[in-house]
Parts: structure tokens; C-alpha cells; sequence
């Protein structure tokens, strides 16, 4: 193969492709609104990379996206579509919550169970729908819809529960103790400008590596990754592939709840009640998308739309909506979609070149 070819055939060359036809979008909708696209993505750059104090929020905000990205990569790399790594995501966040506020313990204790309460959560939200699937049949994309439902109302009733709700008034929870935030030392938020600086990044990118490891270099992964494969072959080589399905849920899940923890004991430090979903599970898809699946390339998917986020809400000062960011990235997913009939073109047209 040439190495025109190699390049033309890597996935790496279509996800930048459709990075660039999404800002090609972005530009076009601008101008059609009457605002002038260059300007406009100056001020995005300048809200990434105008100050260090954004460049660690966009590391902020990227954190729980690697997490729920790692959810769902982990969940495609197995054949299961985990879109309910939002549900999962949110009785991740509320069992940390809760822990967080409850429970009375000096921070080394403090951490880890909130940390351990949010995986379990996540991991026994996605089991259930892996139960259903394995018991009953019961399609796990109809069951994970309904399920982040049931999270995001749940959510909302225990965050108005009288030993929980905020004191003062409002509708969210208390805070959680001091003692289960994962924020920086007050040396490096001072240094640094940002309020919310904290480890969570740091853990993302941890988990990113343990969960490559784990895909590639070990049997369970290796089992895994051969039920995604073909689950007829997968049975033939005497694979239980309804335990190796029910695994992947699980563990997908774990990865979305702790990043349900991340977000809440790294950045809010409460919950509010919900007057719609907060959609990280959803950018989490997103996320795994633009990684095509590959765990370590989901720090740099999360990071790109951390920066997105957050850089997006500088529009502002040029009067463009911070919605264009959501328009760019939703063309992005559609452009990596349809990567392969960019791939099929593409190498056609180099094999008749060739001939």
C-alpha cells in the first residue's frame, strides 16, 4: 500500500477532514447571519488560547467528556451502543453527591468512596440494562433511553429531599463537604486564575490508559473485543458472550458515573434540579466519535471539545450564539459518519489515477 493510500484509509485523515468541513459549515451559517466568520473564530481562538487561566478551564471542562467519551469508545470497541452513558452519568454524580454530603470523613477516605459509590452506581445502572438484554431480550438502545429518563427525574427527587436540598433556598443540594472536592491546592488556582482548577483531568487521563490497557492488552479485553467483532464467532470460539456483554455495560457505566464524580466534586459541587438534560453523556458520543473509539485518542476528542465549550462562550462579544458550537460539532458527527463514503471516493479516485 502506498503511503498516499496508508493516509487516505486512516481514520485520523477523515476525522480531521470532518473537522474542517464543520468549521466550513460554521463559517457559512455566520455569514448567512450577518456575522462575520473570521471575527467570529478569532474570538473562539482568543477564548482558548488568549490567557493560561483558559487553558485550564478548557482542561476542566474536558475532564468529564473524556470520561463519558471512555464510556462510550469502551462500549462501541465491545459492538454495544451506549447511549445511555447520560443516565449514567447523572446517578454517578448523585451518588457522589449524596456521599459527599452525608457522610463525615477526612478527605483520604472521602474521596475514594464518593469516587467508588459514582462507578458502582454507573456500573449497576448499565448492568440492569444489560440484564434486560441478556434475560428478556429487551433492546438496550429502547432500555438506555428509557433508563436516562428514570435517572434524570430520580435526580431531581432526592436533590428536593429535606436531608439533602440546599438550606437557604433554591433547587439544588447542598454543597458537598470540603473534604470530598478533588480541587488543586490554592497555590496552583491562584497561580493559574482558575476557581475550579482541580485533579480531574489528570484522573481522566489515568483512566484513559488503564482502559487501553485493558481493551488491548489483556484477555478480557482480548474476549471482548471478539464478541464486538462478530457474537456468532465470538460463541463459536466458546466465548460466553452474554457475560462478556453484560461486562462491557457495566464497566462502560462505571466509566460514565465516575464522570458524573469528576464534574461534581472537580467544578458545581451540588446538584440543581435538572429543567432539562445536561447532555454530557450525549457529547461523551460525540467524544468516542471523533477518537474513533481509541481510548487514549479520547483525551485529545475531550480536550478539543472542552476547548469548543468553553471557548464557545465568547461569541457572545461578537453577537454570534454560543449554539454555533453545537451546530459545528452535530456537522462534525455527520461529516465522520459518512467517512466512508469519503474513504470509498477518495480511494476509487486514487485507483483510477493509478491505472
Amino acid at each position: 500500500m502506498s503511503k498516499k493510500n496508508g493516509i487516505l484509509s486512516s481514520n485520523a485523515f477523515y476525522t480531521l477532514l470532518s473537522i474542517v468541513l464543520g468549521f466550513i459549515v460554521g463559517a457559512i451559517l455566520l455569514s448567512v447571519a450577518k456575522i462575520n466568520p473570521l471575527e467570529a473564530y478569532r474570538q473562539l481562538l482568543k477564548g482558548v488560547f488568549g490567557k493560561p487561566k483558559f487553558m485550564i478551564w478548557c482542561l476542566i471542562y474536558a475532564a468529564p467528556l473524556i470520561f463519558t467519551g471512555l464510556s462510550v469508545a469502551f462500549s462501541f470497541k465491545t459492538g454495544v451502543f451506549n447511549i445511555g452513558a447520560e443516565g449514567q452519568f447523572v446517578v454517578g454524580s448523585l451518588t457522589a453527591c449524596v456521599i459527599g454530603i452525608l457522610i463525615k470523613a477526612p478527605a483520604i477516605i472521602h474521596i475514594p468512596l464518593c469516587f467508588i459509590g459514582a462507578a458502582l452506581a454507573g456500573g449497576i445502572w448499565g448492568a440492569i440494562v444489560g440484564l434486560l438484554k441478556i434475560k428478556k431480550g429487551v433492546n438496550e438502545v429502547l432500555s438506555y433511553i428509557m433508563f436516562n429518563w428514570i435517572a434524570f427525574y430520580l435526580s431531581n427527587f432526592i436533590v428536593n429531599l429535606t436531608v439533602i436540598h440546599k438550606e437557604s433556598g433554591g433547587e439544588a443540594t447542598k454543597d458537598i463537604a470540603g473534604t470530598a472536592r478533588i480541587l488543586a491546592p490554592k497555590s496552583i488556582i491562584e497561580a493559574t486564575g482558575a476557581s475550579a482548577a482541580n485533579w480531574g483531568f489528570i484522573i481522566a487521563v489515568v483512566f484513559a490508559i488503564i482502559v487501553w490497557f485493558v481493551i488491548n492488552k489483556t484477555t478480557l479485553g482480548f474476549k471482548l473485543r471478539a464478541v464486538g467483532f462478530s457474537n456468532s464467532a465470538a460463541q463459536y470460539a466458546g466465548i460466553d458472550t452474554g457475560k462478556s456483554f453484560l461486562t462491557a455495560m457495566a464497566f462502560s457505566g462505571a466509566l460514565a458515573g465516575i464522570g458524573g464524580a469528576i464534574q461534581l466534586m472537580g467544578m458545581s459541587g451540588r446538584i440543581s434540579q435538572f429543567s432539562g438534560q445536561e447532555g454530557y453523556g450525549f457529547q461523551g458520543i460525540t467524544v468516542a466519535l471523533i477518537a474513533s473509539s481509541n481510548p487514549i485518542a479520547c483525551i485529545f476528542a475531550g480536550i478539543f471539545y472542552g476547548a469548543m465549550k468553553y471557548g464557545g462562550s465568547k461569541l457572545s462579544l461578537v453577537n454570534a450564539p454560543s449554539e454555533v458550537v453545537d451546530i459545528i460539532m452535530g456537522v462534525i458527527i455527520l461529516f465522520i459518519a459518512i467517512s466512508s463514503l469519503f474513504r470509498s471516493i477518495f480511494l476509487n479516485h486514487g485507483k483510477k489515477g493509478a491505472v
